[in-house]
């Protein structure tokens, strides 16, 4: 391996991580419409946390889809 491929390899670790992290974060912020968990009623939090789960089963959708289509 040259030091070029080294450099590639970690600029695309970092990357990803940066990516799914700020994902993860719009995620929350559109499940919570904005407000703090604290300021929420229970029947909001509720639906926050139904809007979650809904992104978690769409991400695993997604990975599944791809794996399938690689094959």
């Amino acid at each position: 391996m040259n030091i070029n491929q080294i450099i590639n390899m970690i600029t695309r670790l970092v990357m990803r991580k940066l990516i799914n992290k700020g994902i993860n974060k719009g995620i929350d912020l559109a499940a919570n419409r904005g407000k703090v968990p604290a300021d929420m009623t229970p029947e909001e939090q509720q639906q926050a946390k139904q809007a979650r789960e809904t992104a978690k089963r769409a991400k695993q959708a997604a990975r599944i889809t791809r794996r399938i289509t690689r094959l």
